[in-house]
């Protein structure tokens, strides 16, 4: 029976069976997985000694892998193309010396233990087509990253952290214990009505990186969010504009949007205590949803699954040939 009429038979493509067989002669070289006249053009040994030497040494490792390919062609050292470098240097597993020593890896940081016992306070700038500058306060709650207050104003002062203070101190509903502010040491923030107004509602206010050692980062994550995933999207024509699209933004945050480390809750639902269940709704979900996916998948079927049936049956009905 001819090759072509054979790998017909059994539904196999030609360049199939000659990889196999390419696979199955194998090679006796103890250097090389398969033989190099299968793949002429396929980096020696020694090139790829050389190449793994450059990479994990110590006086290269100042240079990416990109430069590093191009400066071993430089040198005339390996003539291999960059992506040839990444690939190899991912299946193989060379690590470069890259051990960082300073400064020392982030830290977590601070964490309130209930809704209301620690609060961050800061003010961002968002520019408008014509140039005019907008000044968003906000203050945000560490335990649930719910934004409790927040106002856009054309100036800087200590008036509009005043009003978020207020009304946020109205939202507070861990009232019995002490609620500590974290603010930026700038002069909206450290000045005497700022002072009058912590001490009328009970508030203590540090300074981050001053009094503290941590920064104010939760909030300044949320104005990283608030820009690039919302604001930045949209033309800043004017203040009104600007004030719909925070409105907008803000209370997504808070009752729409899940945050990953509640586990699927939103930030509503962690300062409210309202949102118990859903960590467990959502794993149930997950695992009939898993179960159905299966289901739906081993169900499916084409005519390459029918003709394969049918031969199957077809063999099952065929009786068997007795031997002589």
């Amino acid at each position: 029976m001819p090759l072509g009429t054979a790998l017909r038979i059994a539904r196999l493509s030609s360049s199939r069976y000659h990889s196999w067989c390419h696979a199955e002669a194998g090679c006796e070289l103890d250097d090389q997985s398969s033989c190099p006249r299968v793949v002429p053009t396929r980096l020696t040994p020694s090139e790829l000694g050389a190449m793994q030497e450059m990479v994990e040494s110590d006086d290269h490792r100042q240079m990416s892998l990109r430069g590093l390919a191009l400066h071993a062609q430089r040198i005339g050292k390996i003539f291999a193309s960059p992506s040839t470098w990444y690939r190899l240097v991912r299946i193989a597993g060379w690590r470069r010396p890259r051990n960082r020593v300073y400064p020392a890896k982030p830290k977590i940081g601070i964490r309130a233990c209930a809704p209301g016992e620690l609060l961050h306070l800061d003010v961002t700038i968002i520019r408008l087509l014509d140039g005019t500058r907008a000044y968003l306060h906000a203050v945000i709650d560490n335990y649930s990253r719910r934004i409790l207050s927040w106002t856009l104003e054309d100036r800087l002062g200590s008036g509009g952290t005043c009003q978020i203070l207020r009304e946020a101190a109205v939202q507070l509903i861990n009232r019995s214990g002490v609620t500590t502010i974290v603010a930026d040491s700038g002069s909206e923030n450290v000045n005497g009505e700022v002072d009058e107004l912590l001490k009328d509602e009970a508030l203590t206010r540090v300074l981050a990186q001053v009094e503290v050692t941590f920064s104010n980062s939760m909030i300044e994550a949320f104005w990283r969010s608030l820009k690039h995933s919302w604001i930045f999207l949209h033309t800043l024509d004017n203040f009104t504009a600007l004030g719909r699209l925070i409105e907008f933004y803000v209370t997504a945050h808070n009752e729409v949007m899940p945050h990953s480390a509640f586990e699927g809750q939103t930030p509503d639902e962690m300062y409210f205590g309202t949102g118990g269940a859903v960590p467990a709704e959502l794993a149930s979900a997950r695992k009939a949803a898993r179960e159905e996916r299966m289901k739906t998948n081993r169900a499916v079927a084409c005519s390459v699954c029918f003709a394969e049936a049918d031969s199957s049956a077809l063999l099952l009905q065929r009786p068997r040939s007795r031997m002589p």
